[in-house]
């Protein structure tokens, strides 16, 4: 498959250490409680953490626990982060959303005591180490960035939003699945762009994410604090939340041959079930509990098919024929790009898989990247495929617009520390996350983001 490198890749005599390196195979000390649950929701994942974190119903950063209640409304984005998070160890999304020093600063005010277990997690920050050397870099290069393409990531989910309601209104005037699916690429290309201002403080352009089905709040767990903090891990709800149908991890006790291979000709329709599945969980969990799992703003979803009511009144039935039409193909272009725009592929790092026990949080994050290439120089197709992945992963909050201008900082980084950006093509994009389906051997992670087959089969 073909792979190109940015930054430095390291010839293996120079991965070679003199002193023997302890590795592990997930970044979790023990195995998250309640990630079997056959009903996966956001929901029990937070419950597991609290269980797991030893963060005694405060808020962990670190080694230290802090009571942030009375910081929860006044949170400069949003109250909603700091209230979800109540009870568990924060330490990741803390340092991946502040990159300046002033939240910091700020935590002396909060602290409560010492933690009295260790971190669950494994994964390190280090002062000198690559994520937090890097981190400082970018805070210095922050202050020279132009912020004035900020304003084209707007304009571009605003103009997709418009495209949305166009192409609707003229699907059912001529009843053509034509222009239905021009308007699923519309509303697919809208939920993708939408997720670069869910990652951000509350704003009402995070609200376009529910356009189908799915709901920003719930994916600023699943997949913000969850696949953002722990990609390609047992803490990574895009990789259980498919469980048992795709099988991502390289474990041979997972997936049977039917899993493995089947999951090849059975995904592309699970694709096309992500938004409503999504949405009938929600229905489901709300039953199951006995609480209410819905928002106001999950009435997002019906405004499409409301707009081609009040547009098209006399088609009633061609209306709810072409609304399930567009939210099934968008679904189904949304999982098509979403699942092979940058983790599941052979190359990258895995559960299961062997890395250094004390990793840092950046480098671990590159390993587990493989990123999409053929998207560079264009803000429409970076924020319409998930692009820019390694940046953004390590800072979710900055707008994709203003990614660009980091990149020198962040290659040279990657130099100085051994590692390196990883690009892939399209096509191999989607072959390895196929293979990586059937993928049930582990593979050893070294400086540059290599990674070597050992002999024994997991």
């Amino acid at each position: 498959m073909a792979e190109r490198f940015e930054g430095k890749t390291p010839h293996p005599s120079q991965c070679a250490t003199t002193t023997a390196v302890s590795y592990a195979t997930d970044i979790t000390h023990r195995y998250p409680t309640f990630r079997d649950e056959p009903f996966k929701t956001v929901h029990n994942w937070l419950e597991g953490r609290r269980y797991d974190d030893g963060a005694d119903g405060l808020w962990r950063i670190n080694d230290s626990l802090y009571d942030l209640e009375e910081f929860v409304r006044l949170h400069p984005g949003g109250s909603e982060w700091i209230r979800l998070t109540k009870g568990t160890d924060i330490t990741e999304a803390f340092e991946t959303h502040h990159i300046g020093q002033r939240a910091e600063q700020m935590l002396p005010k909060f602290y409560v005591r010492p933690a009295t277990q260790p971190r669950n997690v494994k994964l390190t920050f280090h002062e000198h180490g690559f994520y937090r050397t890097l981190k400082r870099r970018i805070r210095e290069r922050l202050d020279l960035v132009d912020t004035a393409p900020k304003a084209h990531s707007r304009r571009i989910v605003d103009g997709l939003i418009v495209a949305v309601l166009i192409t609707a209104f003229l699907a059912v005037r001529f009843e053509s699945f034509v222009v239905g699916l021009a308007c699923a690429i519309c509303v697919n290309a809208t939920v993708i762009a939408a997720h670069n201002f869910m990652h951000q403080r509350d704003n009402w352009r995070m609200y376009a994410f529910n356009i189908a089905f799915l709901s920003f709040r719930e994916w600023r767990v699943s997949h913000v604090i969850s696949h953002h903090l722990y990609p390609n891990s047992v803490l990574d709800m895009e990789i259980s939340s498919f469980e048992p149908f795709l099988c991502f991890m390289p474990w041979a006790d997972l997936k049977n041959g039917f899993q493995r291979y089947g999951s090849w000709v059975y995904g592309p329709f699970i694709y096309g079930s992500i938004f409503l599945s999504e949405y009938l969980k929600r229905l489901m969990d709300s039953f199951s509990q006995g609480k209410n799992r819905f928002h106001l703003d999950d009435l997002v979803p019906f405004l499409m098919p409301a707009f081609m009511y009040a547009t098209n009144p006399e088609r009633l039935s061609v209306i709810l024929q072409m609304w399930l039409f567009v939210v099934l193909m968008a679904s189904f272009f949304f999982g098509l790009i979403g699942l092979t725009a940058g983790h599941h592929h052979p190359k990258a790092l895995h559960s299961g898989d062997l890395f250094p026990q004390d990793i840092d949080f950046g480098l671990y994050q590159m390993a587990t990247i493989v990123e999409r290439r053929g998207v560079e120089g264009s803000l429409l197709k970076v924020l319409t495929t998930f692009g820019d992945h390694h940046l953004h992963h390590l800072f979710p909050t900055l707008d994709h617009a203003i990614l660009p201008q980091l990149n020198g900082v962040f290659l040279e980084t990657c130099k100085e520390f051994g590692t390196a950006k990883r690009h892939s093509s399209w096509f191999s994009q989607y072959l390895g996350q196929n293979l990586q389906l059937a993928r049930v051997h582990a593979k050893q992670y070294q400086m540059g983001g290599n990674t070597n087959t050992p002999r024994k089969k997991l």
